[in-house]
């Protein structure tokens, strides 16, 4: 009985044409059928065009200084791709969080004014917020401008917790018309700590009335590289740190 003729491989000229119109995931397949598959799907020729076009030519570069293979280079990539995962959502929500502000004057600690209240605003999406005046006094200041010392805690409901945002001493005028702003670098997160600096601030506006009163305090934080408020997510994920356990 005639026995059935087996299948005989495909020439290799054709299997160098399909290459070129495989996806990456199909070329890594083939690369395991054999010896001479895993040397024709492996190419260079095959998968620089693919790094380029997923990625940037900042891989021909690194390529050209290590001699990686461009499969090794794009398989790297893409492990980095899918290690970037979206940031998570903040535990923390705004209604946990109460901001108090106190104002004394430097030389004397006379109280210039308190502010405390739950994040009021924050509609824009951004973290910039006001905070509600609740013993403000008409001043009697006779200079053009005050030593100051200004403090913005951050307390989670039932202060259970508490994180000092700002703590710093600074000039403030107290006409009506005049706005004292002040900042201060926040501090990182331990995890962080080797790092130098936060590339964040702490931010700060008073405004005053008729009369020397306090008529409106606003806090932020803002992201030194661009001067944007950061996020209301992202100022939460960073409060996350400070006021809650790991």
């Amino acid at each position: 009985m005639e026995t059935e003729e087996q299948d005989s491989p495909p020439p290799w000229e054709i299997l160098n044409l399909i290459s070129q119109f495989l996806d990456p995931k199909t070329l890594a397949m083939a690369s395991c059928v054999s010896k001479s598959w895993s040397i024709l799907m492996s190419s260079n020729n095959l998968w620089k065009p693919i790094c380029q076009t997923q990625f940037s030519s900042s891989l021909s570069n690194l390529h050209n200084l290590t001699s990686v293979p461009y499969k090794r280079l794009y398989a790297i990539s893409r492990a980095a791709v899918l290690r970037r995962q979206p940031p998570c959502k903040p535990r923390l929500s705004l209604k946990d969080l109460i901001f108090t502000v106190n104002v004394r004057k430097k030389n004397n600690k006379g109280k210039v004014f308190a502010a405390v209240s739950k994040p009021i605003g924050g509609g824009d999406g951004v973290f910039k917020f006001s905070v509600d005046v609740v013993n403000g006094e008409k001043s009697t200041f006779t200079e053009a401008e005050e030593a100051v010392e200004v403090v913005w805690n951050v307390v989670l409901e039932g202060w259970n917790g508490i994180f000092t945002m700002m703590d710093c001493e600074g000039k403030m005028g107290f006409s009506a018309g005049c706005e004292g702003w002040f900042s201060a670098e926040l501090p990182l997160p331990a995890c962080f700590s080797g790092i130098v600096g936060s590339g964040i601030v702490g931010d700060l506006k008073i405004g005053f009335g008729s009369g020397g009163r306090v008529e409106k305090v606003c806090v932020g934080i803002l992201n030194v590289v661009n001067w944007r408020y950061v996020s209301v997510d992202d100022g939460l994920r960073y409060l996350d740190h400070f006021l809650l356990p790991i």
